[in-house]
C-alpha cells in the first residue's frame, strides 16, 4: 500500500531537549502506515508543535511495496527518444525484446515470450489485432513491472506482467511538442511528432497525449536452405535473395478528462485510440546450386495491412466515512484489422502463381471492474473485487487464385466468429505484523468461457477456470539501514488464444518442414504452473541498489507446436505436451558514482545479468529448453548530467543457443548485441536537442531452424535482415 505524504504533525519535546538532540530523518514508514503512527508518546511536557511535510519522492514502490514491482517513470520512458515502447522495454532488467527479423518483437520476462509474458494497458489486455509496436512512449505516464503475480490483476503471468499507464496525472499546466527525424543506414527514414496538453480548471482538470510517425525502409535479407543426407553429403544448397521496400504509419491519441466532485469523490474519463497502416513489397529470387530448383524461384510478395483500435473507460472514486473507498471502472473498446497479401510470378514463369488473400477482423468488447479496499486496523488493509468482459471477434478470409475464387462453394469467403466471457473474483490482505515484516495474502478466481463457429468447421466450446492463490512477503533484516528479503509463492497459468482454438488452415506459399502451414486446436487447455520468487535487495544510499533474485517454475500441460506431414501438407498445430519447469537467476546494481567515490562527478551507472535454464520433458535431450527462451541477457548503462548537457549509453546482450522443439525439430537463437547513445542539450528551460543512435553495433537480425524428414535428411533454414545504424533527432519545446 501507498504510505501517507500529507502533512505529518509532530509534537517535540521542549525547545531545551530540542536543542539538545538534534532532528534526524524518519526511516521509511511501512506501506499504508506513517512513522508518527508507530512513535511512542513523549512525556507531559511544555511543547512546541512543527509541521514536518513528507515528499511523495521519499516513496518508492521498488523499495516499500510488499507485492515485488519495478516502475518506470517518465523521465526514463523518454531517455532515448524512442518511438516504441518495444524500445524502452530493453532496457529494463530482466526484460528482453525478441525479433526474428528486426520488425516488431515479443517482450519477455524471464526469457518467455509465448503467452507467457502478460501485456496490459491501463490493466486491460488490448484486443488481437492491436500491435504494441504502435504505442508511442510518449503517450505513457508509467510502466510497471511486476515479477510475481498479483490478486488484483489476472494471473495469466507466468513469467510475470507488464502494465502499461497511460498519461493520468496532472500536476500543472503543460504544453510540450516535440518534432524528430529518423534515419538508418538501411534506407530507413521518417519523421514522428508528439504534442502534450494539459491544465486545470476549477475542479476539473484535462490533458491530451498525441503521437503520430511515418517511416518508409528498404533493405535486402538473405534466406538459405540446406539439406544434408544422414550420411553427411548436402543434398541441397539454396539461396533466396528478398529486395524488400516499404512503410509505416500510425498515431495515438490518449485524451482524458478528471472531475473532483463536491462530496471528495472523483470521477475520470479516459479515451484511447490508435490507428496504423503498413505496407511492404518483396521481389524474391532464388538460386539452387545442389539439388531440385525451388518450386518458384521467381516470387513478388505485396503486403498492406491497417488497423485500428479504440478504448473508452469511465472510472468513479467513493471515498467513505469510515476510509474505505469504492473504485469502480467500465469500459468499451473495438478493434479492426484488414489485411491484404498477395504473392505472384512474374510473366512467362514457368509454373505461374497469382495468390491473393484478404482478410478482416473486428473485435469488441466491453469490461467493468471493481475494488473495494478498506484499512481495517494500522497497517492492516483488505481488498476485494471483480473483473469481468465478454469480447466478440468476427473474422473474413478470402482467397483467389488467378482471380477466381479458391473456395467456389463459399462466395463471400471462409467466416468465423468466437464469443469469449471472462469472470474473475478476488481477495487480498495486506499486513503490516511489525515495522520489519509485511504479508501480502491474495487469491484469485477466473473463469473463461469461448465459443467459435465458422462456416468451414464445427461449432467448438471451451471452458475454463483456475483458482490462483498468491503470498508475498517483505522482511527488512534487523540491525541493517536498507538490507530486506522478499519470498513469493504463485499459481499463474497461461490459457489458449483464439486463434490456437480454431482449427482452420493457413497455408504457406512454399510449403515444407521449415515454413508449414498452421492449424488451431479446438482441444487446448490452459498450462497451468506453480512458482516461487525468493531476492535479497541492499539500498546504501540514495538512489543505490544491489539485488539478487532467483525463480523457479513448474509448468504442466506445456504447449508447443508440433509439425508433422499429413499426407499432402506439412502442418503446425498447438499440443498439450507434458511438463516444462524454468529456473532464473537475476543480478541488478544501479548507484550514483557518489556513493563509492567522493567528489564524482554525476555518473548513474546501472548494470543486471539473468540467466535462465528450463527443460521439457516431453521432448528428448540435450537442449530440450521452452521455445525461444532467452539462456542469458545483460545490460549496462551510464548516465552522465552537467548543467544543460546530458548524455548516456546502454548495451544490451542476449546469448544465442539451440533449442529443441520435439524429436525432430530445431531453433537456433542468435547471440545479440545492441548498443545505444543519447545526447541532450538543453538551449533554454523551454527548448531542448535530442540526439540518439539506435544498433550501433550494426548487427543483422538472424533466424535459423531446422527438420529431421524422412527420405530427405537434416534441412536447415536460415534467414539473414539488416537493419543497420540508426540515428534520430528530436527538437523538444514547451510553450
Amino acid at each position: 500500500m501507498h504510505p501517507a505524504f500529507s502533512p505529518i504533525r509532530l509534537t517535540l519535546l521542549a525547545a531545551a531537549l530540542a536543542s539538545t538532540f538534534p532532528l534526524h530523518a524518519q526511516e521509511t514508514p511501512q506501506p499504508g502506515t506513517t512513522k508518527a503512527e508507530h512513535a511512542t508518546p513523549a512525556p507531559a511536557q511544555k511543547m512546541q508543535t512543527v509541521e514536518v511535510k513528507g515528499s511523495a519522492e521519499a516513496y518508492d514502490p521498488r523499495r516499500d511495496d510488499t507485492a515485488t514491482k519495478i516502475v518506470v517513470s517518465q523521465e526514463e520512458i523518454v531517455k532515448y527518444g524512442d518511438t516504441s515502447v518495444t524500445d524502452v522495454l530493453k532496457r529494463v532488467p530482466g526484460i528482453t525484446v525478441n525479433s526474428s527479423n528486426g520488425r516488431g518483437g515479443e517482450i519477455r520476462m524471464r526469457g518467455l515470450g509465448a503467452g507467457y509474458t502478460q501485456i496490459l494497458i491501463n490493466g486491460e489486455r488490448a484486443p488481437a489485432g492491436f500491435s504494441i509496436d504502435q504505442l508511442a512512449p510518449d503517450v505513457i505516464e508509467r510502466i510497471e513491472v511486476l515479477r510475481a503475480a498479483s490478486a488484483e490483476f489476472s494471473t495469466q503471468s507466468v513469467a510475470g506482467t507488464i502494465n502499461i499507464v497511460l498519461k493520468r496525472a496532472v500536476r500543472s499546466a503543460q504544453r510540450e511538442l516535440k518534432v524528430g527525424m529518423r534515419r538508418s543506414s538501411s534506407g530507413a527514414r521518417g519523421p514522428n511528432l508528439n504534442l502534450q496538453l494539459s491544465d486545470k480548471l476549477g475542479k476539473m482538470s484535462y490533458s491530451i497525449s498525441g503521437a503520430a510517425a511515418h517511416e518508409s525502409f528498404g533493405r535486402t535479407a538473405t534466406v538459405t536452405e540446406d539439406a544434408f543426407a544422414d550420411s553427411g553429403l548436402q543434398t541441397q544448397a539454396r539461396s533466396t535473395v528478398g529486395v524488400e521496400d516499404g512503410s509505416f504509419t500510425y498515431a495515438n491519441l490518449a485524451p482524458r478528462l478528471n472531475w473532483n466532485l463536491e462530496n471528495g469523490d472523483t470521477l475520470t474519463s479516459q479515451t484511447f485510440l490508435n490507428a496504423g497502416k503498413f505496407r511492404t513489397r518483396t521481389d524474391e529470387a532464388a538460386r539452387t546450386a545442389i539439388g531440385a530448383p525451388a518450386p518458384y524461384p521467381n516470387l513478388n510478395l505485396a503486403n498492406e495491412s491497417k488497423n485500428s483500435y479504440f478504448r473508452t473507460e469511465l472510472n468513479w472514486v467513493h471515498k467513505m466515512a469510515d476510509g474505505a473507498k469504492l473504485d469502480t471502472k467500465l469500459g468499451v473498446q473495438r478493434g479492426e484489422s484488414d489485411n491484404e497479401q498477395r504473392r505472384a510470378t512474374p510473366a512467362g514463369a514457368l509454373r505461374p502463381l497469382d495468390n491473393l488473400v484478404a482478410s478482416n477482423s473486428e473485435d469488441r468488447g466491453v469490461t467493468s471492474t471493481g475494488k473495494f479496499s478498506k484499512t481495517m486496523f494500522e497497517g492492516h488493509a483488505l481488498g476485494m473485487g471483480w473483473d469481468g468482459g465478454y469480447n466478440t471477434r468476427e473474422d473474413e478470409r478470402v482467397e483467389l487464385e488467378a482471380g477466381r475464387l479458391v473456395l467456389p462453394g463459399l462466395p463471400e469467403g471462409e467466416q468465423f466468429e468466437a464469443q469469449v466471457a471472462r469472470l474473475a473474483l478476488y481477495a487480498q490482505d495486506e499486513w503490516s505484523l511489525s515495522p520489519r515484516l509485511s504479508v501480502y495474502l491474495g487469491a484469485r478466481w477466473e473463469g473463461i468461457r469461448t465459443r467459435t463457429s465458422g462456416n468451414t468447421f464445427d461449432t467448438g466450446r471451451s471452458r475454463s477456470s483456475v483458482w490462483s492463490p498468491v503470498l508475498q512477503t517483505l522482511w527488512k533484516i534487523p540491525e541493517t539501514k536498507g538490507d530486506q528479503v522478499r519470498f513469493a509463492v504463485t499459481r499463474t497459468y497461461k490459457a489458449p488464444n483464439v486463434s490456437s482454438l480454431i482449427p482452420r488452415r493457413q497455408t504457406s506459399v512454399d510449403n515444407r518442414s521449415t515454413d508449414p502451414d498452421y492449424q488451431g486446436n479446438p482441444d487446448l487447455q490452459p498450462e497451468l504452473a506453480l512458482g516461487f520468487d525468493l531476492s535479497y535487495e541492499h539500498y546504501w544510499a540514495e538512489g543505490a541498489l544491489l539485488s539478487a533474485s532467483v525463480s523457479s517454475r513448474r509448468i504442466d500441460g506445456y504447449t508447443r507446436n508440433l509439425v508433422d506431414f499429413d499426407g499432402a501438407r506439412w502442418v503446425a498445430m498447438p499440443m498439450n505436451a507434458g511438463r516444462a519447469e524454468t529456473r532464473g537467476l537475476e543480478l541488478e546494481a544501479k548507484f550514483p558514482l557518489k556513493a563509492v567515490m567522493e567528489g564524482a562527478p554525476a555518473i548513474d551507472l546501472r548494470a543486471s545479468l539473468s540467466r535462465n535454464w528450463s527443460e521439457v520433458d516431453g521432448v528428448p535431450g540435450p537442449d530440450n529448453r521452452l521455445d525461444g527462451q532467452t539462456p542469458l541477457s545483460a545490460n549496462l548503462g551510464a548516465d552522465y548530467k552537467k548543467g544543460s548537457f546530458s548524455t548516456g549509453a546502454s548495451f544490451a546482450y542476449k546469448q544465442g543457443g539451440q533449442v529443441r522443439l520435439s524429436e525432430r525439430q530445431t531453433s537456433y537463437i542468435e547471440a545479440r548485441r545492441d548498443l545505444e547513445a543519447y545526447v541532450l542539450y538543453k538551449f533554454t528551460p523551454k527548448l531542448q536537442l535530442r540526439v540518439a543512435g539506435q544498433n550501433l553495433l550494426d548487427q543483422d537480425f538472424t533466424h535459423r531452424s531446422s527438420y529431421l524428414e524422412d527420405g530427405r535428411g537434416l534441412v536447415v533454414r536460415r534467414g539473414v535482415y539488416p537493419v543497420g545504424v540508426s540515428l534520430r533527432a528530436t527538437v523538444e519545446a514547451k510553450f
